[in-house]
């Protein structure tokens, strides 16, 4: 790819990209571009093929085939240290003997950077991370979120066109985490710096993202807002894998347009949509799924004539987790148990294990795919 040809509106791209070792293909013929200034993030369950790809984009591995430019400028054979990207570990890698301001400088000093722009640099880049006084100290005596911040100040310090993320967040407790993630998109947009973010974790990648590409067995499923990856997902592997879903096998009794009549084994039958406007006939077997949130809860029988999809049943289990609690409902007529999200009303506090309950969701809710096994485990 020639400077001549280039977008100033794309940071990074890749045609085709593939990756093989021996017969094993890791990444699969992937080809997307990413804008300047955006946060991108890639999604999916260990041993997909997403840290395959980040290492081809750090330079650490070479592809098979397929192209790979930054700023519009080939890197295929340009070595790791000659990239204009820099790399962000889970485990962080400061050194410990360093101060702080010393860790920050240690890539400018490795330019020949003159001394003094190195530390008015340093100096400026911690104001920008929120830790103007940290400078002499040393990485023991900073929190986990602070050496974080550490850590992308001294990637950020040398100006790269991309960061490189690699799970960074994965050694954190969980409140810190949820604190990270918030801070995390703050400092992109503040720095504008086009940032990759490798995760497994799927909320860590709709908070923070512009995009996210969610990927498995070497292919990118589908590439999009989080919003369209959450609402309207174009394969049935990222129905199953961003969200929760409650998910069902069943048959198709008939169809109109895109309006499909649904029978599950036990006979319970119901309306869904065809995801992706595929054309199912009678007896096409298709996975259904619906969002726990997407189904409306009632202590009385519920109207047909409002819901597409009624169920009457028990109160299996109670999982309660706050503003996240969920409720399991074992259907009547059959074992299917449904996953459904908690009001947080207060009308619903004191539902029993055994209680008769009632469910009723839209048809527009129930997304239905072609039936495959598969498993989305992280």
């Amino acid at each position: 790819m020639s400077d001549t040809t280039r977008d100033p509106a794309i940071d990074l791209e890749c045609r085709e990209l593939t990756k093989y070792f021996g017969n094993f293909c890791a990444v699969d013929n992937i080809s997307f571009s990413i804008p300047a200034g955006s946060f991108f993030s890639i999604l999916g369950p260990s041993g997909c093929g997403k840290t395959t790809l980040l290492r081809m984009l750090a330079g650490f591995q070479e592809p098979t085939s397929g192209e790979l430019s930054i700023k519009g400028r080939s890197m295929l054979g340009v070595p790791p240290n000659k990239r204009p990207v820099n790399m962000v570990f889970q485990h962080l890698a400061l050194f410990p003997m360093m101060t702080v301001g010393e860790n920050i400088a240690y890539g400018l000093e490795c330019q020949g950077v003159d001394k003094a722009l190195i530390l008015q640099k340093v100096q400026s880049v911690l104001e920008r991370v929120g830790l103007p006084d940290a400078i002499n100290k040393k990485p023991d005596q900073l929190s986990g979120g602070q050496k974080q911040r550490i850590a992308i100040a001294r990637c950020l310090v040398l100006e790269p066109d991309v960061l490189l993320l690699d799970e960074p967040l994965g050694a954190l407790d969980l409140k810190l985490r949820e604190h990270m993630k918030v801070e995390l998109k703050q400092l992109q947009n503040q720095f504008n710096t086009t940032f990759i973010y490798i995760t497994h974790d799927q909320s860590e990648a709709l908070v923070m993202s512009d995009q996210v590409a969610v990927m498995n067995n070497g292919k990118f499923e589908q590439v999009g807002t989080p919003q369209e990856l959450y609402y309207s997902p174009q394969t049935d592997f990222v129905a199953a894998f961003v969200g929760e879903n409650n998910r069902w096998r069943a048959s198709v009794r008939g169809a109109e347009g895109a309006v499909l009549e649904l029978e599950l084994p036990n006979g319970m039958t119901f309306k869904g949509t065809a995801a992706r406007k595929e054309a199912f006939g009678a007896g096409d077997l298709v996975d259904v799924f619906v969002r726990p949130e997407a189904i409306m809860l009632s202590k009385t029988q519920v109207d047909t004539a409002t819901f597409d999809n009624v169920l009457e049943g028990q109160v299996d289990c109670l999982l309660f987790d706050g503003a996240n609690s969920r409720v399991l409902v074992k259907e009547s007529n059959g074992n299917h148990e449904v996953n459904v999200t908690l009001p947080q009303t207060g009308e619903f506090n004191d539902l029993q294990e055994g209680q008769t309950i009632y469910l009723g969701w839209q048809q527009a809710q129930a997304k239905c795919f072609p039936a495959r096994d598969f498993s989305v485990e992280e």
